[in-house]
């Protein structure tokens, strides 16, 4: 939800999650049923960006939020972070595979397998436990810092990349520079 705050306007975090789901999975559904090989590669090469930016935001801002305020909250974001790494690995095996491979399909299908089911996990339980914790404010505040996060965040799966917020608040910008000039020069789609 977008209101006024103190702070300014804002979106509820959840809101800005969910709708990154939305997108994830369109855009995979769009993937899966184009005959162009090109076309394929760089809508799959635009979800991974995406997965990454989100995954990283989440485990900096919302995971550490979650470990704090919600019963069971260790396990729940623990839970998350080992689909994070499987989702990752799905990832670094399609940015390896040729797009005109029917294998780098079934990828693409156990890649939106896998989101999916993330996201329904999130969306079913943590999302309203979230909303039932803790206050608009911040929800809102949550969610401005996932924005600015997703903007520094890398766009590239690194499965040997630990999953914490410290890495990702120290060393995740660096890895994100690395990533976005990467995508520059060799004109890879991330969004």
């Amino acid at each position: 939800m977008t209101v006024d705050n103190a702070n300014g306007t804002g979106t509820d975090v959840v809101d800005i999650l969910t709708a990154d789901h939305r997108e994830m999975t369109e855009l995979l559904a769009q993937a899966e049923h184009t005959p162009d090989a090109d076309q394929r590669r760089d809508l799959v090469e635009t979800v991974i960006a995406e997965v990454m930016r989100h995954s990283v935001a989440e485990e900096m801002y919302v995971y550490p939020v979650m470990e704090k305020h919600l019963p069971n909250g260790k396990e729940e974001a623990d839970h998350d972070r080992q689909e994070h790494d499987e989702i990752v690995q799905v990832m670094k095996k399609l940015e390896d595979a040729d797009a005109t491979d029917p294998q780098y399909m079934a990828l693409v299908q156990e890649l939106d397998k896998q989101l999916r089911h993330h996201a329904d996990d999130e969306e079913s339980d943590q999302f309203p436990s979230l909303r039932k914790h803790l206050t608009q404010d911040q929800l809102i505040d949550m969610g401005n810092k996932v924005q600015k996060a997703k903007q520094l965040a890398p766009t590239r799966p690194h499965p040997s990349a630990p999953h914490s917020e410290l890495f990702h608040k120290s060393v995740g910008p660096g890895v994100g520079m690395i990533d976005r000039l990467r995508d520059k020069l060799t004109g890879r789609q991330t969004g």
